[in-house]
């Protein structure tokens, strides 16, 4: 029998906006060096040795933000030391993630020249932890001014005439853990000390984000926001910062030392790691409801800027650079993060998943021994939702109750969707998490119709597939034939563990 469900297309919600399909690059492991910035000397084709087949992998998902540099490394990173001639930039240790030592040839004029060749938007995190208030404010003057100042003058002297434009500031990170091992009383203080001297210049209005809850720390979101205002305030107008951040990794391992393998799993941690996946839902909405308490206008922001898997490093990896596999169990983890960030667009902001290139959920794994490039399952699926971004999204209500089974003490829903229009067409994006059994769906399409549609498939014989150089196209969408819309119903079959998207003019 199949599920039954209703979409309403011409009931508009939420807009889903294109910066909850962000990304995050920080200096760990070969995310930065060796992923994005091969240097100016490497026979890998790039252009200020910025790499170019990884840039143009990314300009195919419309990547709308990059943060950058961290992460933990944001808050012991001193951004003086990477501006100017590179031979001249002193070299720094990186404590958190590896020792390793780092010559800072990628700092600010290469990061935000990265930024101008993907066509993605800037989100600086600043360093609140061991840095100044002093610090964070040349820097920005550093970017957003134009005319004369002692900022403006040493940026044009490193050859950048005119300013930036870069909106997206972060007042540290994790200041709870790496960034300061602060309080949540001493980093609302701190915060509204940071973000008061970052300034605006020109038309460059800056959006500034305090390092918010560490998962379900819901009193950390509370002190925070008691700074912007009372319970019940209608429109808090905050110069100090604008919206709160929040992290919230899937674990599946029994402890945080071992966090299980990216690729041997068997079914059992298959749905445990699926089980985890879904908190974010619940962690999203227990924030979301902190903050409708001192502000119901949701004037101030969520910010999802750390998500995804982690699990333990590939064998014979440096432990400290976070490099894992990718598999489909990670792609059918970014669908259902979707749904989920889809629902919430009224309150979430932006979401930044960890991280871009050979970083825990990456998008692109790179090669040091071939200099291979391969997309991860979890790239597909950002491409295969590129649609939704700056959409309206669209409300699904399910008939009959979807599938579920119990996992431990939890209950897992196997059928997850998310629908939006932008341009005169419509996209449904439908996940079936169920390892074995598959699933039909039936919509029945109210307020607009659909004459025909094109749907894409993401899946493979095993829930443990992935990308590899040898084998690149493993895991990879292809066009796909089980889904029919007729008399304004849309049927969907869903085989097991597979992703599918479903597009079609209105």
């Amino acid at each position: 029998m199949a599920i039954e469900a209703v979409l309403n297309v011409d009931l508009d919600g939420p807009r889903i906006s294109r910066h909850l399909y962000g990304h995050f690059a920080e200096h760990l492991g070969r995310c930065v060096y060796g992923g994005f910035y091969v240097g100016e000397d490497s026979d890998i084709p790039h252009e200020r040795g910025l790499r170019l087949d990884v840039v143009d992998a990314l300009r195919e998902l419309s990547i709308p933000n990059l943060r950058w540099p961290g992460g933990c490394f944001a808050d012991e990173y001193h951004w003086r030391d990477g501006i100017g001639p590179k031979e001249q930039r002193p070299v720094m240790v990186n404590t958190h993630w590896g020792g390793v030592e780092e010559n800072n040839h990628f700092g600010t004029h290469e990061f935000m020249a990265l930024c101008e060749m993907l066509g993605a938007e800037p989100y600086i995190a600043g360093n609140v932890g061991s840095g100044t208030v002093r610090e964070m404010s040349e820097w920005v003057e550093y970017l957003t001014r134009a005319g004369d100042s002692p900022m403006a003058r040493l940026r044009q002297a490193n050859g950048r005439d005119e300013p930036w434009p870069v909106r997206f500031w972060g007042l540290g990170n994790e200041a709870w853990g790496c960034g300061g091992n602060m309080t949540a009383e001493h980093y609302a203080q701190e915060a509204r000390r940071y973000g008061t001297y970052c300034r605006d210049y020109g038309d460059n209005k800056l959006y500034k984000i305090a390092a918010g809850a560490n998962s379900a720390d819901y009193a950390w979101t509370e002190t925070l926001m008691k700074q912007l205002g009372p319970l019940g305030c209608r429109h808090i107008e905050s110069t100090a910062y604008h919206a709160l951040s929040v992290h919230y990794y899937t674990l599946t391992g029994p402890t945080w030392e071992q966090k299980g393998s990216a690729t041997a799993f068997d079914t059992d941690e298959y749905y445990t790691t699926m089980v985890s996946a879904a908190r974010i839902d619940e962690i999203l909405s227990g924030h979301a409801a902190v903050m409708d308490c001192y502000d119901p206008g949701r004037s101030v922001g969520l910010v999802l800027d750390e998500w995804g898997t982690w699990f333990d490093v590939e064998p014979g990896t440096n432990p400290g650079f976070l490099y894992q596999q990718n598999t489909l169990r990670d792609a059918l983890v970014a669908g259902t993060h979707f749904d989920v960030f889809h629902r919430h667009a009224d309150r979430l902001v932006m979401a930044n998943i960890a991280q871009t290139v050979n970083v825990l959920q990456a998008m692109i794994l790179t090669d040091p021994d071939s200099q291979a490039m391969v997309l991860t399952p979890t790239y597909h699926v950002f491409r295969m939702n590129r649609g939704h971004q700056d959409a309206t999204s669209l409300r699904v209500d399910f008939r009959t109750a979807p599938p579920s089974r119990r996992v431990g003490d939890a209950t897992l829903t196997t059928v997850s969707m998310s629908a939006s229009r932008k341009d005169g067409r419509l996209l449904i994006s439908l996940s079936n998490l169920d390892a074995d059994t598959a699933a039909d769906v039936e919509i029945e399409l109210r307020g607009g119709a659909v004459e025909t549609v094109e749907a894409l498939i993401l899946t493979s014989g095993a829930l443990q597939d992935h990308n590899t150089p040898q084998a690149p196209s493993a895991v990879t969408p292809r066009s796909y034939d089980g889904v029919t819309v007729a008399g304004g119903r849309l049927r969907a079959h869903l085989p097991a563990h597979s992703f599918v998207t479903v597009s079609g003019a209105l």
